[in-house]
């Protein structure tokens, strides 16, 4: 009797703490279409001129974000810790939104600068919520002839294919990481890395997405562990060999 009660006991833990977590992660997002923005395009509709960008991604296409992407105004981009957020958009309110267009998602790859002194047109300018996004994702809500139009947004959980990716650059004497491809919330607040022979080390957001550290690190096996909006920590243990190179790309076996 009492291997059954603790049986049942410790299957009602687990399903509570499922539950409550899966609470928190949904709190972190918007079930309403809660605030207003408006949304421009920016680039042809190759979206060229979307790949690279203030969140340190490089090729948009090869890192799995293709041309579902926007460049976030000041007020939304949050000095970078927005990066690899995902939002849903529609168009609403104007005479230039495509009849039963429906909504977009895209995730934030880029930062919209704001433009002063200017006033007039300035639709990055403080404090205003603005998308800038590809070319094709503003055609499949807008016409093009709009140029500019009112949106709804709220954040969404990002769907990712595979697990978190790390690419490596840097020196001998300093680590960058940049760390994409994160699903659920999709921004990184936090990311510390282990070496074979260390602690865990706190490295420092140097810019967008990308984390270094000024420890030696060279030949030893590198883990990392990233830390969401939500709260959530996952860690990647031993993601990259010993024998890494810089410039190389290491995939962990898990997501958010």
């Amino acid at each position: 009797m009492a291997y059954y009660y603790s049986i049942s006991m410790k299957l009602i833990v687990t399903v509570l703490a499922t539950y409550f977590i899966a609470l928190a992660i949904e709190g972190h997002l918007d079930h309403e279409w809660f605030d207003d923005a408006h949304a421009t395009f920016y680039g042809d509709i190759t979206g060229a001129e979307t790949m690279q960008g203030a969140c340190g991604y490089g090729d948009l296409f090869q890192q799995g974000y293709g041309l579902e992407t926007a460049a976030l105004s000041t007020q939304l981009f949050n000095g970078g810790l927005s990066c690899g957020s995902c939002f849903e958009i529609k168009c609403k309110d104007s005479n230039w939104c495509k009849p039963n267009a429906g909504s977009i998602k895209i995730t934030a790859t880029n930062f919209c600068p704001p433009r002063y002194p200017a006033t007039f047109d300035a639709w990055c300018n403080p404090p205003q919520k603005h998308f800038d996004l590809s070319m094709k994702m503003f055609l499949n809500i807008a016409e093009y002839k709009g140029g500019i139009v009112p949106v709804r947004y709220r954040r969404v959980m990002c769907t990712k294919q595979g697990g978190v990716k790390f690419q490596i650059s840097g020196n001998p004497y300093w680590l960058e990481v940049l760390v994409y491809n994160v699903a659920g919330p999709g921004d990184v607040q936090l990311v510390k890395v282990k070496g074979s022979n260390t602690n865990w080390i706190q490295m420092v957001r140097n810019w967008g997405v990308n984390w270094t550290s000024g420890e030696g690190l060279v030949g030893q096996r590198l883990s990392f562990q990233v830390t969401t909006s939500d709260g959530r920590t996952r860690r990647y243990y031993d993601v990259v060999p010993e024998n890494w190179q810089y410039g190389s790309t290491y995939q962990g076996e898990a997501n958010f």
